[in-house]
């Protein structure tokens, strides 16, 4: 909350309908990926903004702005019940004191109990399980995870030969009674809200209607109307005097700016390759270059710098027109604390 009481950064959650797909880079119909990507999630939006008519002026305030971009996102993360889980920061997990619990296998961890690591306290191993198909920590009563895993099979016709049929299955998340997706909403400051904050709404809500991911002419990737709150990071604990130093815990992927000066031989962070195919009524399908990124719960040094990032064009040689990929920093301040 701004000192005049104006939001700059919310919470939106969104309640599927149905199944969602998130593919591989592989491009291989029998996987999925756990996790909406917050440069697909631009992207997204960015497809939204053109069909409300906007499509220019968001790549201006955004994606080709040389200032802080108008709207970030984190990517999507998923929640059950009132619990919101997360990728944690790398610095801090797996803690090295638990021992009942396969921490490892848990990809996203309740901000809970992140912010009771940052402060100190570890972790209750008897509260605790990961649940492998999610690779999420769960309460030890709930029995299950947020979603699961699926194969949904069809079939294609060939409509030149007939009785040719061919069958496939594709593979989808399926998610739990009062579980979903959420995403963090950062706008540059109470301006920007205050200019794109409804345009973002109605971008998401359309979004909501047509679908996220894959599969979408089947229906897949849609949601109830999107609910936005409020958002407040977890509250970091003074660091101690013997380590005064800030990081930058990412919740999104990240592609360094020239301005943004990260002390590469310290902190503790993970890259992937990012691919994908163009969706362009120009020509559609064509091969996205390859672009390598930081990727979520990867923790920053930078000083006392905010982190910025970059929109880079990522079309193949003699596209009509640039392809963004984003890469804005979404980020929560937390104590560093060297691996041991």
């Amino acid at each position: 909350m701004s000192p005049a009481g104006f939001n700059t950064s919310f919470s939106v959650r969104f309640r599927p309908l149905g199944p969602w797909r998130f593919g591989p880079d592989s491009g291989a119909r029998d996987r999925v990926d756990l996790i909406y990507h917050s440069d697909a999630v631009f992207s997204a939006v960015c497809s939204a903004m053109s069909q409300l008519g906007l499509g220019e002026e968001w790549l201006e305030a955004t994606a080709r702005s040389e200032a802080a971009p108008a709207a970030r996102f984190s990517s999507f993360y998923p929640f059950q019940g009132h619990t919101l889980l997360v990728v944690p920061p790398r610095s801090i997990w797996p803690p090295q004191d638990a021992t009942k619990i396969r921490c490892k296998g848990a990809r996203f961890v309740p901000l809970a109990v992140v912010e009771s690591l940052l402060g100190g306290k570890g972790i209750d191993e008897n509260r605790w399980a990961v649940d492998g198909e999610s690779e999420c920590l769960i309460p030890h009563d709930v029995g299950r995870g947020p979603f699961r895993i699926a194969l949904r099979s069809n079939a294609s016709v060939d409509r030149l030969e007939a009785g040719k049929v061919e069958s496939h299955a594709t593979a989808c998340l399926e998610f739990a009674q009062n579980a979903g997706l959420w995403t963090v909403v950062q706008f540059a400051d109470e301006a920007a809200a205050e200019k794109w904050e409804a345009r973002v709404r109605s971008a998401f809500l359309l979004l909501a209607d047509s679908g996220f991911g894959g599969e979408r002419s089947r229906g897949w990737g849609r949601s109830e109307t999107p609910e936005w709150q409020p958002w407040t990071p977890p509250a970091a604990p003074e660091a101690a005097e013997e380590s005064p130093e800030r990081a930058h815990w990412l919740l999104s992927l990240y592609l360094p700016s020239g301005d943004d000066l990260v002390d590469w031989k310290r902190g503790s962070y993970a890259t992937l390759t990012r691919r994908g195919r163009i969706e362009s009524s120009v020509r559609w399908g064509e091969i996205k270059t390859p672009t390598l990124m930081i990727a979520e719960g990867s923790v920053l040094l930078a000083g006392a710098q905010q982190l910025r990032g970059e929109a880079r064009d990522t079309a193949p040689d003699g596209f009509p027109h640039p392809v963004y990929r984003a890469g804005f920093a979404v980020t929560v301040p937390i104590p560093w604390r060297a691996a041991a």
